[in-house]
């Protein structure tokens, strides 16, 4: 392996929720609001915690905003929760060589568990960080800090896997490698921009990036 030590992010990486992200954020904007905005727009917040996204819709209103979109997006996970054919597959290997495997992610941990029963990992992370575990969050390196160290890691010998340029932008601050994928909410060129050392556009090029490659 590159990396003995791995930690991805969540959404749009691990698991296919931008769809239902998407829906909660036009969902509580009309709610809320009363207007929309394009998918791209509802996107681009993506990576940073909930509330510093509504913040940007509505400063005045982020709150109602925020519970709105909990609300939603809870009701209508196992409905719009997804997979990414491939990662299940991916994740295995990667624990079957050796890789010690975790997660950092600016979702909330009922968040995270709720989608979790829903869509059980086929492995068990080493680590599992949310927003209730740092006071800075990404694109601040701290939750990537925090999951390498329960991973008993050291920032040079880790990498961190993400679909936003929050991601690329914190595990370049933690010190990581930083490996961007193009099936969650950013292109490859805007990971790239960000500082990606790689970009994956399918599981099997993640594969070849962070197992096969000298």
């Amino acid at each position: 392996m590159r990396w003995p030590a791995i930690v991805f992010d969540l959404d749009g990486t691990l698991i296919d929720t931008i769809p239902l992200i998407v829906a909660s954020h036009r969902h509580a904007l009309l709610t809320v609001l009363g207007r929309d905005l394009d998918d791209d727009a509802l996107k681009a917040g993506i990576g940073r915690p909930l509330m510093e996204q509504m913040v940007v819709f509505d400063p005045a209103r982020a709150q109602d905003l925020y519970d709105t979109y909990r609300s939603f997006n809870h009701a209508n996970t196992a409905a719009l929760l997804g997979r990414f054919a491939g990662m299940d597959e991916l994740l295995l290997r990667l624990a079957a060589a050796g890789a010690a495997i975790g997660v950092a992610t600016s979702k909330a941990r009922d968040a995270v568990d709720l989608a979790f029963s829903i869509q059980p990992p086929p492995i068990t992370f080493g680590a599992i960080v949310t927003i209730e575990d740092t006071t800075r969050h990404k694109p601040h390196p701290e939750p990537i800090l925090a999951a390498v160290a329960r991973l008993g890691a050291d920032p040079t010998e880790a990498v961190y896997v993400g679909d936003a340029h929050f991601d690329i932008e914190a595990g370049k601050a933690a010190g990581c490698a930083a490996v961007g994928v193009t099936w969650g909410a950013a292109s490859a060129e805007v990971l790239y921009a960000a500082g990606a050392d790689a970009v994956a556009t399918s599981p099997a090029e993640l594969q070849r990036i962070l197992l096969d490659a000298a």
